[in-house]
């Protein structure tokens, strides 16, 4: 029996204060905070073991480099990989993406070819494959959403089509958080021919990632979004697909032999990590690894679905609040967006703060989608599984007392 009050005790930021008032921390979209176990893991590395991997053969060098590369393959379990050369570690998700960007779709697009993405992507998973389609005089293919943002099987098939060389999608949107149909859109996509890059930086920290039943060709995610440091990320490519792709950067650590004129790479992964890594943040992610296994993630969603539906049904009650999204906690992870009535996104956050509440406001890394919206930006809460129905009811009480703050009748 898991107990709720224990884990937020693993928390130690939680039990502070802002402006006088408890935290109440619901921007875990952006960033989860850190549990004792990886914080240690980060002090220890530092303090026991501190040194470059796979660049010397003293002992602090091995001790880091075992470190290095059994987090590596505990990465791949955890995903499902086929093997460890298929991991590559980056610093963040946006890294892993320009990675296949350059490394990949750079060298095998061209001007007759169509990239496929979602109105919907963040920035992250837009920008690189506008650059690269600008680059090769390719175009740019958008899937369209509804109001709820929902992208239909519909939509898929007639966006996806015999010119499509690459379609990019996220498994779970970050602005309203709706669960893709990516398994539905990687068989259209190969069907037709193409690969399939999936942004997982909302999905893998809240439910279980099956690379191989997915059949992603590439599948990236970050650290700082499931409990470990920022400042590491993963790649998951298939191998067969990294073996012919060229590095994305070049320095040390990822080449073979160097002469004057020449070089030649190394092996994977290593020839796609150039450079001193974020090895302490490695060692973290590795922590934060074996804290998410050990809470379980029927865990995890059994209480993101109780807090998702809580919230909701607070908010619904709400007359000056608009919800923004489909409120079916079946296809959704626990992100809310919302408005208060005449009160601009960014008046909120900075109220709700006051408040000791951290949410989100903006356009969420997401301007193409706000605007297929005609919205501006949106205030958005997200929880993790040590968040509690109390916290929703400080918030609740809070957002209730927004439009006084602004002059609309009493606060």
């Amino acid at each position: 029996m898991i107990n709720k009050e224990e884990i937020v005790k693993d928390f130690p930021i939680l039990d502070r204060k802002v402006n006088g008032k408890k935290l109440v921390y619901f921007d875990n979209a952006a960033t989860t905070q850190k549990p004792l176990s990886v914080i240690n893991a980060i002090s220890d590395y530092y303090k026991i073991y501190n040194a470059n991997p796979h660049r010397g053969a003293h002992t602090l060098s091995v001790e880091a480099t075992e470190a290095y590369e059994q987090t590596r393959n505990k990465v791949a379990k955890f995903i499902n990989a086929r093997s460890e050369q298929e991991i590559i570690f980056t610093k963040n998700t946006t890294e892993a993406l320009n990675l296949v960007a350059y490394s990949y779709v750079n060298n095998n697009l061209t001007s007759d070819d169509e990239i496929t993405i979602c109105i919907t992507e963040h920035h992250s998973n837009l920008i690189p494959w506008q650059q690269i389609a600008i680059r090769k005089g390719a175009k740019i293919n958008y899937m369209y959403v509804d109001s709820d943002g929902i992208l239909s099987v519909d939509e898929i098939k007639n966006k996806i089509t015999d010119k499509t060389k690459v379609v990019c999608i996220a498994h779970v949107t970050n602005t309203f958080g709706i669960v893709n149909p990516v398994e539905e859109i990687v068989s259209i996509a190969h069907e037709k021919g193409a690969i399939v890059v999936i942004d997982g930086a909302q999905s893998t920290p809240h439910m279980k990632i099956d690379v191989q039943k997915l059949d992603a060709d590439f599948f990236a995610f970050s650290g700082h979004k499931m409990l470990a440091p920022m400042g590491v990320g993963v790649l998951y490519g298939k191998k067969e697909l990294l073996k012919n792709m060229t590095p994305f950067l070049y320095g040390g650590d990822m080449i073979e032999y160097v002469s004057e004129q020449t070089t030649t790479f190394a092996e994977l992964p290593f020839k796609f990590e150039a450079g001193t890594q974020n090895v302490e943040a490695v060692v973290g992610l590795s922590s934060a690894i074996d804290y998410i296994e050990k809470i379980g993630y029927e865990y995890i969603e059994e209480q993101e679905r109780e807090l998702t539906e809580y919230a909701l049904e607070k908010l619904n009650q709400i007359d000056d609040v608009i919800i923004y999204g489909s409120k079916n906690i079946e296809n959704k992870v626990g992100v809310i967006s919302f408005n208060v009535k005449d009160v601009h996104p960014h008046d909120t956050a900075t109220i709700l703060d006051r408040y000791g509440i951290a949410i989100r406001s903006g356009h969420h890394c997401a301007q193409p989608f706000m605007k297929h919206l005609d919205l501006n930006s949106t205030c958005r809460i997200s929880f993790y599984f040590y968040n509690t129905k109390e916290e929703i009811d400080i918030f609740i009480d809070a957002i209730k007392k927004v439009r006084g703050h602004m002059g609309y009748g009493t606060k």
